[in-house]
């Protein structure tokens, strides 16, 4: 808002012409403010006055500076509501300790010290004021208790019907949490027992179903080998009735390639004679080398497959209905093919 933008630096300026004013001079000051600083320090307890400083001056010299920075920031917009507390803070000390008008008895100064007195009681009301603003914004104290609600109905409607909020109401989260826990322990266990209970009955099963399998392809073994010899005999038929055409083409496109093998012959032979020597010179110089990589993978291989023999025999007996359902496909498979076969050479044919 524009209003706030004008009115800060208004008010921050004579905060920090002051304050500037006593970093510069601070010794006035210091002088029209000793009797009230060590007064001050006397009320204090001996620990708290013993931890602050004693020389007039330098108290002068911090009271100006906190009057300068805040009003700095106050002024640019910066920490407004914070700078605003500090500068109406800094205004106790300076309004007691500059302006007492019930110790003069001249009544012009007293009129004068009194008006001064009443206009930094003014300032401080409008630093209220302003350290109090939130330009429209929920204020910490308002966000807070909001905040706390919504935490207390989250936890309320967490909760079982009638309990209660406080400690009640942990102990019932606690309770139910164990609860939870307990359950979860109880399912857990029920499975694991479950599963204990019947692995030798799916282990059964699962032998049954492999043998069957086996028994399946053991029974149509001959089936499909039958088949496949007619399939084979078809084929032989038809390659034999087209033996003069596959053979009058194969003469035309030998002689085809035999002329051109014939015309690129001493170049073919020369670069054979070439690479056939090149490849000669690398396997001899190479051969010591192969030869020892050729022992050392032999040895290895050897020591794998001892290693594993009785790994690999395992597993083919864990997987021999896997390896049934294998075969079975593939005989299917082959079936097609051999279907499809069958229609594109009738269609060739024809």
């Amino acid at each position: 808002m524009i209003l706030r933008r004008i009115a800060r630096p208004m008010l921050a300026t004579v905060f920090i012409a002051s304050g500037v004013d006593a970093l510069r001079k601070p010794t006035g000051r210091a002088e029209m403010a000793g009797d009230f600083i060590e007064s001050s320090l006397n009320a204090l307890p001996e620990n708290v006055s013993a931890a602050v400083p004693h020389d007039p001056e330098l108290l002068v010299r911090i009271n100006g500076a906190v009057q300068v920075g805040g009003g700095l920031l106050l002024a640019t917009g910066k920490f407004p509501r914070i700078a605003a507390l500090g500068l109406a803070g800094s205004l106790v000390p300076t309004t007691f300790a500059g302006h007492p008008f019930w110790q003069e008895t001249d009544p012009a100064k007293r009129n004068l010290q009194r008006t001064q007195f009443l206009k930094n009681v003014s300032l401080a009301g409008g630093l209220l004021i302003a350290a109090a603003d939130t330009e429209g914004k929920p204020s910490l104290a308002w966000r807070g208790k909001r905040k706390a609600s919504a935490a207390t109905a989250a936890v309320t409607a967490a909760l079982p019907v009638g309990a209660k909020a406080g400690s009640s109401a942990w102990d019932s989260i606690v309770e139910r949490t164990h609860e939870g826990a307990s359950v979860l322990g109880e399912k857990s266990e029920e499975a694991a027992e479950l599963l204990r209970d019947r692995a030798p009955e799916l282990t059964e099963a699962a032998r049954e179903r492999s043998t069957e399998w086996a028994d399946k392809v053991r029974d149509r073994a001959p089936e499909l080998a039958e088949a496949a010899r007619e399939r084979s005999t078809e084929w032989a038929d038809k390659v034999r009735d087209r033996a003069p055409e596959l053979a009058e083409a194969a003469r035309e496109r030998s002689t085809e390639w035999a002329d051109k093998v014939r015309d690129r012959a001493p170049e073919l032979t020369e670069a054979a004679r070439e690479r056939s020597t090149e490849w000669a010179d690398k396997v001899r110089d190479r051969a010591p080398e192969l030869a020892e990589a050729a022992r050392e993978r032999s040895t290895e291989w050897a020591e794998k497959i001892g290693d594993r023999s009785a790994e690999v025999a395992e597993l083919i007996g864990d997987r021999a209905p896997e390896l049934a359902d294998s075969a079975k496909s593939l005989a299917a498979t082959a079936q097609d093919k051999a279907e499809a076969g069958r229609r594109r050479w009738r269609k060739a044919v024809s």
